[in-house]
């Protein structure tokens, strides 16, 4: 892969994100291609600290079927994911917010409540605000921003600890990922179809070698602060003329169907990735 020029990054090295995060990384970095070619181990603060027992049990199993267990039954137990929901004074059902029904949520439409609450959480622990929801989110105060901040905080979704389930989440993927499904590896080639660009500003195109546009090839995509991508070229065929073929970073994957028994995403080979500023190659179909 050509070397991006100076200038194509010096484009792309626009402010970007909150200035403060909790994984000790300035946001500019984590968003960041450069990132994204030379990553770093991301921790979420204080996750592994508050939960020892989790990482006692995980670092303990001999396969990831032991791991998953594990993780499942400390779910559930520190977070009473079994119980039925309370009822409040007038004798109406509580909801009981679980990770597991943000992940479905999103399956089904990430543009939908559970997808702003994701987006949301990737927001504050990482830094990356969101670019899209529903449709662009440009300036701030707008009508978009206002329909999204709103959704993200429903207090539907905001009990039981949902950012510290998601936290949880999070570590336990990168733990299993790193041990387990992908040992060794920094990154995965991973692939999304695209009808538009509304939701993958180009920032900069690469240029080619000599000196002309590569407007057709590769450019630097800015991706959503959460985003789905899948593992299989095939798939992303069905969702779009134009394929999009990123490197991922390891680190950057907070979530994949392999992490638990039966498919919790509804694409097959989807992964859920945090989002920032790729280097994308397109093929138009």
């Amino acid at each position: 892969m050509k070397a991006i020029s100076a200038t194509t990054e010096a484009r792309a090295a626009v402010a970007y994100g909150h200035s403060t995060n909790l994984v000790g990384i300035p946001t500019g970095l984590v968003a960041s291609v450069a990132f994204n070619a030379h990553p770093l181990p991301l921790h979420i603060h204080g996750v592994r600290e508050t939960n020892r027992a989790l990482f006692a049990m995980l670092d303990d199993a001999t396969c990831a079927d032991e791991a998953v267990l594990a993780f499942q039954i400390y779910m559930r137990t520190v977070f009473e994911l079994d119980l039925p929901g309370e009822r409040d004074a007038v004798g109406r059902k509580r909801y009981r917010a679980s990770y597991l029904r943000l992940l479905r949520g999103w399956g089904f439409d990430a543009n939908g409540r559970e997808g702003a609450v994701l987006k949301g959480w990737a927001e504050s622990r990482f830094g990356l605000h969101p670019t899209f929801h529903k449709r662009v989110l440009g300036r701030y105060p707008s009508e978009a921003w206002m329909q999204y901040v709103e959704e993200k905080m429903n207090a539907r979704f905001h009990n039981n600890c949902i950012h510290a389930q998601l936290d949880l989440l999070y570590e336990y993927a990168q733990h299993v990922f790193r041990r387990w499904l992908y040992p060794g590896r920094r990154h995965l080639t991973l692939y999304r179809g695209v009808n538009d660009f509304a939701e993958h500003q180009v920032v900069a195109w690469v240029p080619r070698v000599d000196g002309r546009p590569h407007r057709a090839r590769e450019a630097i995509a800015r991706q959503n602060n959460l985003v789905s991508f899948t593992t299989r070229r095939d798939i992303a065929d069905q969702f779009g003329d134009t394929i999009l073929e990123v490197e991922v970073p390891l680190c950057k994957v907070v979530y994949c169907n392999d992490l638990m028994p039966g498919p919790v995403l509804g694409g097959e080979g989807e992964m859920l990735v945090l989002g920032g500023d790729y280097r994308v190659r397109m093929a138009t179909l």
